[in-house]
């Protein structure tokens, strides 16, 4: 019998916490291939097993925070002849090899060393292979717990990180450009459940900006379920546009929407606000600025890109998929009508004496917001 055998890292090292963490992971999955399958999935020490082969599957274990590895493994009784049979349908028929065993249960009656031998000299008697302890071309893996023994020679990887809900809600400010989806999936990748939010303007060109929204939305889901707010933002800027002096328009649309996020925020029992923020890439994103326009959060704003290279965010949005659907032009609304060579320097207080100026109906926008949920 063919099963997915699943494996996590940093739930091991969870201590009393360990079983919360695998139920949650467990949960998770279940979830993704409920409209697939529903397989028996079940804990066992140190791995997780999906009783299936279904190749679908496969792809869903490759995007579930929490997944260190997975493999489509042949499940035998704890019987050598039947290890030794497996070993040798899942192995190359040429090439250099090597068999790595793991001794989970310490009653079996041979060690990880006579296992490994045992299995190695029957897959030399029917293979032309070569061993190869150092480099091979192919590991056989053999898992042995208390129940059964896993036998198997890929290893799929996956994205690691902890698995969603563990780590609470958060939001996440969604823009449309590159970085934001990906400061989102890396919320995600550390256990928290995700509710994006968009802030657009209604132009000529809003209905493709929007279509690009959802579509990115609809991507990250594929890691985990995702709730989008679709916030009006036109009435704000025009009366920002109005009263806020140019150079400092892009922190004031900024910090309205981080009133504004937080007021989601405490609608949707969320504990902090994530940014696409990296340090110095755009005006808007310098030491100072960044300092007031967090400042108009009442919960705490995280930027997981801060300190990363552009280079290193284009390459996880590509590894996620974001990246072709973020290339595609859009209309950010922050750059409407703001100055050529704007604030870099900004002081809290001279942007609070201007916000004073204006009517900023930022409960109505909330209050007018489209919700859709995807995944």
């Amino acid at each position: 019998m063919r099963v997915y055998v699943v494996h996590y890292s940093e739930i091991a090292l969870k201590g009393k916490n360990r079983s919360y963490f695998e139920k949650k992971l467990v949960r998770n999955i279940k979830n993704k291939i409920k409209d697939i399958e529903t397989p028996e999935i079940r804990r066992e020490y140190g791995r997780i097993v999906i009783e299936s082969d279904n190749p679908e599957i496969r792809r869903i274990l490759e995007k579930t925070p929490g997944i260190k590895y997975s493999a489509l493994a042949i499940m035998t009784d704890l019987e050598m002849d039947e290890i030794v049979r497996a070993a040798i349908d899942v192995s190359p028929n040429s090439g250099t090899f090597r068999v790595e065993t793991k001794r989970g249960f310490k009653e079996f009656p041979l060690n990880s060393v006579e296992v490994n031998r045992i299995v190695g000299e029957e897959i030399l008697k029917r293979k032309s292979l070569r061993v190869d302890l150092k480099n091979p071309e192919k590991t056989i893996y053999i898992e042995i717990s208390n129940r059964n023994a896993y036998v198997y020679s890929e290893r799929i990887d996956g994205i690691g990180g902890l698995p969603v809900g563990v780590s609470g809600r958060v939001i996440c400010l969604l823009s449309g450009g590159i970085d934001s989806p990906v400061s989102a999936f890396m919320a995600m990748k550390r256990g928290a459940e995700v509710v994006a939010v968009h802030f657009f303007n209604s132009t000529i060109h809003s209905p493709a900006v929007r279509r690009k929204i959802h579509d990115i939305a609809k991507r990250l889901s594929e890691f985990h379920r995702i709730k989008l707010y679709m916030v009006p933002f036109r009435e704000i800027q025009l009366e920002i546009i109005r009263c806020i002096p140019s150079d400092h328009r892009m922190v004031v649309y900024r910090r309205s929407m981080m009133r504004m996020a937080s007021m989601i925020a405490e609608k949707e029992k969320a504990e902090g606000i994530f940014t696409g923020d990296n340090l110095g890439q755009v005006a808007s994103q310098t030491l100072a600025n960044m300092s007031v326009i967090y400042s108009a959060s009442k919960h705490p704003v995280f930027a997981p890109l801060i300190g990363l290279d552009k280079e290193e965010i284009v390459e996880l949005a590509k590894r996620i998929g974001t990246y072709e659907i973020s290339i595609q032009p859009y209309e950010d609304c922050c750059s409407l009508l703001v100055s050529k060579h704007p604030v870099t320097n900004a002081s809290l207080e001279d942007v609070e004496r201007m916000e004073e100026m204006c009517s900023l109906k930022e409960d109505r926008a909330v209050g007018n917001a489209e919700v859709f949920e995807y995944g």
